[in-house]
Protein backbone atom coordinates (compact mmCIF):
# COMPACT_ATOMS: atom_id res chain seq x y z
CA UNK A 1 0.00 0.00 0.00
CA UNK A 2 1.27 3.46 -0.86
CA UNK A 3 1.80 6.12 1.81
CA UNK A 4 -1.04 8.58 2.36
CA UNK A 5 -0.52 11.99 3.92
CA UNK A 6 -3.63 13.62 5.38
CA UNK A 7 -3.48 17.45 5.46
CA UNK A 8 -6.43 18.52 7.62
CA UNK A 9 -5.61 22.24 7.31
CA UNK A 10 -5.82 22.12 3.50
CA UNK A 11 -8.64 19.52 3.35
CA UNK A 12 -6.61 17.31 1.08
CA UNK A 13 -4.75 14.03 0.97
CA UNK A 14 -1.71 13.09 -1.04
CA UNK A 15 -0.65 9.60 -2.04
CA UNK A 16 2.98 8.97 -2.95
CA UNK A 17 3.12 7.27 -6.35
CA UNK A 18 6.71 7.14 -7.57
CA UNK A 19 9.84 9.25 -7.32
CA UNK A 20 8.61 12.73 -6.35
CA UNK A 21 5.11 12.27 -7.80
CA UNK A 22 1.94 12.38 -5.74
CA UNK A 23 -1.78 11.97 -6.36
CA UNK A 24 -3.93 14.72 -4.87
CA UNK A 25 -7.39 14.25 -3.33
CA UNK A 26 -9.39 17.31 -2.27
CA UNK A 27 -12.40 17.00 0.00
CA UNK A 28 -14.79 18.81 2.31
CA UNK A 29 -15.54 17.19 5.65
CA UNK A 30 -18.88 17.36 7.41
CA UNK A 31 -18.69 15.33 10.62
CA UNK A 32 -17.76 11.77 9.67
CA UNK A 33 -18.50 12.31 5.96
CA UNK A 34 -15.93 13.30 3.34
CA UNK A 35 -17.22 14.88 0.13
CA UNK A 36 -14.49 13.93 -2.36
CA UNK A 37 -14.51 16.94 -4.69
CA UNK A 38 -11.52 16.35 -6.94
CA UNK A 39 -8.65 14.00 -7.61
CA UNK A 40 -5.50 14.53 -9.62
CA UNK A 41 -2.83 12.22 -11.00
CA UNK A 42 0.21 13.90 -12.60
CA UNK A 43 -0.08 13.96 -16.40
CA UNK A 44 3.08 11.87 -16.87
CA UNK A 45 1.59 9.05 -14.77
CA UNK A 46 -1.93 8.94 -16.21
CA UNK A 47 -2.99 5.67 -17.81
CA UNK A 48 -0.64 3.58 -15.65
CA UNK A 49 -3.11 2.38 -13.02
CA UNK A 50 -2.29 5.03 -10.44
CA UNK A 51 -5.93 6.13 -10.17
CA UNK A 52 -6.70 2.72 -8.69
CA UNK A 53 -3.68 2.96 -6.39
CA UNK A 54 -4.85 6.38 -5.20
CA UNK A 55 -8.41 5.16 -4.56
CA UNK A 56 -7.40 1.93 -2.79
CA UNK A 57 -5.01 3.84 -0.53
CA UNK A 58 -7.52 6.57 0.28
CA UNK A 59 -10.47 4.21 0.83
CA UNK A 60 -8.43 1.94 3.10
CA UNK A 61 -7.58 4.92 5.30
CA UNK A 62 -11.18 6.20 5.29
CA UNK A 63 -12.34 2.74 6.35
CA UNK A 64 -9.76 2.55 9.18
CA UNK A 65 -10.95 5.90 10.51
CA UNK A 66 -14.63 4.90 10.42
CA UNK A 67 -15.54 7.64 7.96
CA UNK A 68 -17.79 7.57 4.91
CA UNK A 69 -17.64 9.37 1.58
CA UNK A 70 -19.84 11.19 -0.89
CA UNK A 71 -18.28 10.94 -4.36
CA UNK A 72 -18.48 14.31 -6.13
CA UNK A 73 -15.47 13.95 -8.43
CA UNK A 74 -16.45 12.10 -11.62
CA UNK A 75 -13.50 9.69 -11.29
CA UNK A 76 -14.52 8.74 -7.75
CA UNK A 77 -18.15 8.25 -8.87
CA UNK A 78 -16.93 5.99 -11.70
CA UNK A 79 -14.52 4.05 -9.46
CA UNK A 80 -17.12 3.45 -6.75
CA UNK A 81 -19.68 2.21 -9.31
CA UNK A 82 -17.18 -0.38 -10.57
CA UNK A 83 -15.88 -1.49 -7.17
CA UNK A 84 -18.82 -2.57 -5.00
CA UNK A 85 -16.48 -3.94 -2.33
CA UNK A 86 -16.17 -0.32 -1.12
CA UNK A 87 -19.91 0.45 -1.15
CA UNK A 88 -20.07 0.24 2.66
CA UNK A 89 -18.13 3.52 2.73
CA UNK A 90 -20.79 5.47 0.81
CA UNK A 91 -22.67 7.92 3.00
CA UNK A 92 -26.42 7.41 3.14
Amino acid sequence: MKALKWDLDQSQMTVHLEDESFALIKYQQNGDVLHINSTRIPDALQGKGYGKVMMETMLTEVDKKGLSIVPVCSYVVHYMSRNPQWSHLLAE
